[in-house]
């Protein structure tokens, strides 16, 4: 069974950073392109940011820009977000997921999911 388990998340200040980890179990994770979602209450799922089997390769949403960096370590199954500079309208419910169908960074390619994890910026 397929179990992706976030943590990590939590309240900051408008500035500050925070880093996600994404524990990934019943899959083996080098096969598998892994990437992380966000939602607000009312708005669609946007794109954080996806990587690579080999981690060698990035791609990030235009919200994020280079304040965030993805990142993973196979021997562990974690994939990590680094998030600095953070801004009130970066506060969300933030997923990670996981897919082996073909190139790493489509967007809808995603099938598993984790539960998320609330991150919330005050101003």
């Amino acid at each position: 069974q397929v179990q992706l388990v976030e943590s990590g998340g939590g309240l900051v200040q408008a500035g500050g950073s925070l880093r996600l980890s994404c524990a990934a179990s019943g899959v083996t994770f080098s096969n598998y392109a892994m990437g992380w979602f966000r939602r607000v209450p009312g708005k669609e799922r946007e794109f954080v940011a996806a990587i690579s089997r080999s981690g060698l390769a990035t791609e990030y949403g235009d919200s994020v820009g280079n304040r965030f960096t993805i990142s993973r370590d196979n021997a562990k199954n974690m994939v990590s977000l680094q998030m600095n500079n953070l801004r009130p309208e970066d506060t969300a419910v933030y997923y990670c997921a996981a897919h082996n169908e073909g190139f790493y960074a489509v967007r809808n390619a995603f099938y598993y999911w984790g539960q998320g994890t609330q991150v919330t910026v005050s101003s």
